[in-house]
């Protein structure tokens, strides 16, 4: 199984003004205020009615119905951990081109503790709300 790219935040904005595709995978609730010009949202993890995180059981279904596995897709989170589990879901189930923008929406920490700024804090574009037919909604649906 081939492992995914990493990409930094300025490179996945170069990739995404040329056409690639940025699939985020944070919550609808973190999508909603604010997410990379572009981008879909297919949660790997949702907020469940008591307001915790849980597992998108239908993260696969929604994936393979609306992304093909040859593709080229970015995958993006708040801080890199889980569009590395997204990364290795798909790779598992065949995708063939996945991307990770590891330091997330934002920012992470490398082995050494260090912070590596995301997307929001570079001052990368923004957009939020719920754009039509790039949130889990419609993407669902």
């Amino acid at each position: 199984m081939a492992d995914s790219k990493k990409l930094t935040p300025e490179q996945v904005a170069e990739l995404v003004e040329s056409g690639h595709t940025y699939v985020d995978v944070r919550s609808r609730l973190e999508f909603e205020e604010g997410h990379v010009p572009g981008s879909f949202n297919v949660p790997l993890m949702d907020l469940d009615p008591s307001g915790r995180l849980a597992p998108n059981r239908n993260f696969m279904a929604v994936m393979e119905a609306r992304f093909g596995k040859e593709q080229p897709l970015i995958l993006g989170c708040r801080s890199g951990g889980r569009s590395r589990q997204a990364a290795l879901l798909l790779l598992q189930a065949g995708y063939l081109d996945i991307a990770e923008m590891p330091a997330g929406w934002e920012g992470a920490r490398d082995a050494f503790g260090r912070p590596t700024p995301g997307w929001r804090p570079k001052g990368l574009p923004v957009e939020t709300g719920h754009p039509e037919g790039r949130c889990y909604t419609d993407l669902e649906s």
